[in-house]
């Protein structure tokens, strides 16, 4: 049995494009429905009668950055494990792939205690710094500190899906995410509006949809259905090895917290050049560029253990067919997806808000913050062949290049340049036309011409 359900999960066989679908479709329902726990969330908060609606969505907006940097260490472990975990499974190298996901699973667990505590002990200075005033705290803390408390349902249901999907059970991973968010969308307007819990509503939902989400992932590891088990002799820790998936883990963790960073500046520069109406305006456009970027990255994301496979495989010309085929379908769907914010800018800022001037203000801003929106494809692509292939350097370096060297530059100097609150929408399309651009020719020329034929060793 175990031999027949390996074989199913064998990515060096069958048509590369079919792979990738098979694993990135669920992959993309899965990730589409986990936005949900947030955006939903913010379309109900957004939709609360009167202007209280538009300041609980300013104020939820200030939770992102920490909300953000629980992703990054989730992202850590899991990005750094589950690529390990699928290029010993290509070499047929069982233990050592078992190992990887206990160690993994201990990391989630270990961490996520630890963000709890600090969080939760200094959420109001936090919240300060990431440029609250007295009214927006209001609102973020009461959704903050109930957030909080569901932060290892989080880490943990996340951070271990990404192994369930690199055993080969995409569908089993997607309805990880459709559970928890099928209960989060019942619960949100029962809290929110016939209990009148208003954010902290919105906060308690979510966090009993991610605790149900821990119960089925974790629940995955003890069936037979899956093909690696938790093992308490595992969980000791095993410092080399915690040191490689955390070296390979850094590029999605730092992708993840360099978002955490860019929220905050722009929210402080924001606040500064336009008021607490702009962080608002910020809040939403994020939401939309998150809805909108998800096909393309999921697609690029399941594309990454099929990569990984197929290089512990020594099956190099199913890389290459790899990168044409999410280059080609990223493509041509961000270029589509630009097409809707042109034409239709206040359609989709109505969808989380009810008021005429964020709205207004929304869709002016929304012009320049997605211009060019389909050079985003080449960074996706460039980073995921880097992160799959274990090029850790040049991944760390692009995740820090696009973020942290264009975009925080740029939300500072821009508006003192006389852009105003506009030079903080138009950091973003620039520097995913630099970032993006650079990402993907050094792949190319570093990466991809200097894969060798199959069966050969690479030296990349």
């Amino acid at each position: 049995m175990l031999k027949l359900r390996t074989e199913k999960t064998d990515f060096s066989k069958g048509k590369i494009w079919r792979v990738i679908l098979n694993q990135s479709l669920p992959l993309m329902v899965a990730q589409s429905v986990y936005l949900l726990y947030n955006i939903v969330d913010r379309i109900f908060i957004g939709h609360i009668p009167g202007d209280a609606g538009a300041a609980a969505l300013t104020g939820v907006g200030l939770c992102f950055p920490l909300t953000t940097l629980i992703a990054a260490f989730t992202s850590l472990f899991s990005t750094g494990g589950s690529p390990l975990f699928a290029i010993a499974r290509g070499a047929r190298e069982e233990k050592r792939a078992e190992k990887i996901m206990n160690q993994t699973a201990f990391l989630l667990f270990l961490s996520s205690f630890l963000i709890f505590m600090f969080c939760y002990l200094f959420r109001r200075p936090i919240l300060m710094l990431f440029g609250a005033s007295e009214l927006s705290y209001q609102y973020a803390n009461s959704y903050l500190k109930i957030y909080l408390l569901g932060t290892t349902f989080a880490m943990v249901s996340t951070g271990m899906n990404s192994f369930i999907n690199a055993q080969g059970f995409p569908r089993h991973g997607m309805m990880t995410i459709l559970i928890g968010a099928f209960i989060n969308l019942v619960l949100d307007p029962v809290f929110i509006y016939t209990f009148h819990m208003g954010v902290a509503g919105a906060a308690l939902a979510t966090i009993l949809a991610q605790a149900v989400s821990f119960i089925w992932v974790i629940s995955f590891f003890f069936s037979d259905l899956s093909l690696f088990h938790f093992h308490r002799n595992l969980w000791k820790p095993d410092w080399k090895l915690i040191g490689d998936i955390c070296s390979l883990g850094i590029t999605g963790f730092i992708v993840q917290g360099t978002n955490s960073l860019v929220q905050i500046v722009c929210n402080i520069t924001l606040k500064t050049w336009g008021g607490d109406i702009y962080v608002g305006v910020m809040t939403v456009l994020n939401s939309i560029r998150e809805v909108l970027s998800l096909p393309a990255q999921s697609l690029t994301q399941g594309s990454q253990p099929v990569m990984s496979f197929n290089f512990g495989a020594q099956k190099y010309s199913r890389i290459k067919s790899s990168v044409h085929f999410m280059l080609a379908i990223s493509m041509g769907y961000t270029l589509i997806a630009w097409g809707i914010v042109l034409l239709f800018p206040k359609a989709l800022m109505s969808i989380f808000t009810s008021d005429p001037a964020l709205i207004d203000t929304g869709a002016k801003a929304m012009f320049l913050y997605f211009f060019g929106f389909f050079f985003m494809t080449f960074q996706f692509c460039g980073q995921s062949v880097f992160t799959s292939l274990l090029c850790v350097k040049r991944a760390v370096f692009f995740s820090l290049f696009r973020k942290v060297i264009i975009v925080v530059p740029l939300t500072f100097l821009l508006p003192r340049l006389g852009f105003g609150v506009d030079g903080v929408f138009l950091a973003e399309p620039i520097s995913n036309f630099v970032g993006g651009l650079a990402c993907f020719t050094t792949m190319i020329l570093t990466v991809y011409k200097k894969l060798p034929p199959d069966g050969e060793t690479a030296h990349i």
